[in-house]
């Protein structure tokens, strides 16, 4: 198997847990609503906006380090793995002991209400555990081994999933007596109303402790080593990973902190700031199909660049994997944003978010940078110059702070879909100017920027086009996208190479 084929091999494996994943959580956050209060689940809500940035701190870019280390010239990669094995087993503990002892004063920080200290305790070793499960899953990653990464994943949503069935439909329906009457002994034994939306907190705890069982081998192969001299030049090249996280965390989900409350009052005639931050965050949600594959190609994509940054030839892989990715990624974009009509028929099951679509194809796009971005970014983790990240991230961040300021009282959320796009695009051109200085790379930037032209023209050609509804505006959008699709199958298809 080629290399290029086997990225795109590994691509599809990994992809299969992180879409999965995706729509089983949109499936339980059904479950959630109609099972619990609106300040019940805001709670969860509330905890869960911030474990992504928590989750950055809790690994400190520790993932990437060891990718680049291990694939060093002359590197042990057993002593590697101790080392940082044992580095993040006593960042973990102090970590989660720290956020379980300041509980209490966090609820009130994140303005939740009091009573509810246990959650955070959960949510803590939560943070600990999958901490501990970064470094053996990219072991996994580093050896090639997709498939029992994605089989691990799998495990740990099913048993999610499960459990939250279990706890939040299931009992709570045996014990009204509505089915099942005879477990309800056996219900009575395990379960307790009193926990309620405690067990969204108790069923991930559950499931992210199992996942450490299922990599018990990668867990427990390892010599407890932490002496600080090995370990500095690690973390010097870590620490600017961490604050790029941060950074990209503040770029993803600042804009719906900004937009209800820079929004002016009666923007949206007969709606309140919340209900537009309600439909914004649900049309989000389709730009997702743009992440998943992000997601995927990431998990594939990382361990691939390090372990080719010492062939001769590997300027030359790097230029051909931005193509492909950016041409699937732009066929991706094309399909969705000429189609979104039938997608949104399949994820947004009220009409009144269906006012909001026009964000659709400007969020797709933005995305679509950031995995260019994502590809890009290369050059500053092979030249151990990580700082480079931490300033495009922060660049990043200032722009989207900035534009939601000017936009959103403008544009509405529009303008905060406008900021993203901006943001992505602004840290994809810089990484690829600087690239360009420190590791030059042949890639085909004229022409994948015309074929990028080329696609958006033909979303705004479905968009604008005055087609009536039904059977001619269905086939407008198939014609649009099966030609646009064809039209890359049959330029690019022939200058494909195997590598």
């Amino acid at each position: 198997m080629s290399i290029a084929k086997r990225l795109a091999s590994q691509t599809a494996v990994y992809g299969i847990s992180s879409i999965l994943g995706r729509v089983l959580t949109f499936l339980l956050v059904r479950v959630y609503t109609g099972r619990f209060a609106a300040a019940e689940y805001g709670i969860v809500t509330g905890l869960y906006a911030y474990v992504s940035f928590f989750n950055v701190l809790f690994t400190y870019g520790m993932e990437t380090t060891y990718f680049r280390f291990a694939n060093r010239p002359g590197t042990d990669r057993r002593e590697l793995y101790d080392r940082v094995m044992s580095l993040l087993l006593v960042s973990s503990i102090l970590l989660t002991a720290g956020l379980a002892l300041l509980a209490r004063p966090l609820m009130s920080l994140l303005s939740l209400p009091p009573g509810h200290e246990q959650y955070a305790i959960w949510i803590a070793v939560i943070l600990g555990l999958d901490a501990l499960a970064a470094i053996p899953f990219a072991r996994l990653r580093l050896e090639n081994k997709a498939r029992k990464f994605a089989g691990i994943r799998l495990a740990n949503i099913l048993l999610n999933v499960g459990l939250n069935l279990f706890f939040i439909v299931l009992c709570p329906d045996v014990l009204a007596g509505k089915y099942l009457t005879g477990l309800r002994p056996l219900v009575e034994m395990v379960y307790s109303p009193t926990i309620g939306v405690g067990y969204v907190f108790l069923s991930n705890l559950a499931a992210s402790a199992f996942t450490l069982l299922l990599l018990g081998r990668e867990l427990f192969d390892f010599r407890f080593r932490l002496q600080l001299a090995p370990l500095q030049p690690l973390l010097k090249y870590a620490y600017p990973i961490m604050f790029m996280g941060l950074a990209g965390m503040v770029n993803e989900t600042l804009d719906r902190i900004l937009l209800p409350k820079w929004l002016p009052k009666d923007f949206y005639p007969g709606q309140s700031n919340l209900a537009a931050v309600g439909i914004y965050g649900a049309c989000y949600k389709l730009s997702i199909l743009m992440s998943l594959v992000i997601q995927a190609f990431k998990y594939a994509a990382e361990p691939f660049f390090f372990a080719q940054s010492n062939e001769q030839n590997s300027p030359r892989t790097f230029a051909l994997v931005l193509k492909w990715f950016t041409l699937c990624c732009a066929m991706l974009f094309v399909g969705v944003s000429v189609n979104v009509n039938l997608v949104a028929k399949i994820f947004l099951q009220r009409p009144e978010y269906l006012q909001g679509l026009a964000v659709v194809p400007v969020l797709l796009l933005a995305n679509l940078f950031l995995g260019v971005y994502w590809n890009l970014a290369v050059w500053f983790k092979l030249t151990d110059k990580t700082y480079y990240g931490t300033y495009i991230g922060f660049a990043g961040a200032i722009l989207t702070i900035i534009l939601n300021f000017l936009l959103i009282p403008l544009l509405g959320y529009m303008g905060s879909a406008v900021a993203t796009l901006a943001c992505y695009f602004l840290m994809a051109a810089l990484c690829w100017w600087l690239g360009e200085r420190h590791f030059p790379v042949p890639y085909p930037v004229a022409r994948l920027l015309t074929w990028l032209a080329l696609a958006v023209g033909v979303v705004a050609l479905s968009w604008w086009l005055p087609v009536a509804e039904g059977w001619p505006h269905y086939g407008l959008q198939a014609f649009l996208t099966l030609g646009f699709v064809g039209l890359v199958g049959v330029v690019e298809g022939r200058r494909l190479r195997t590598i």
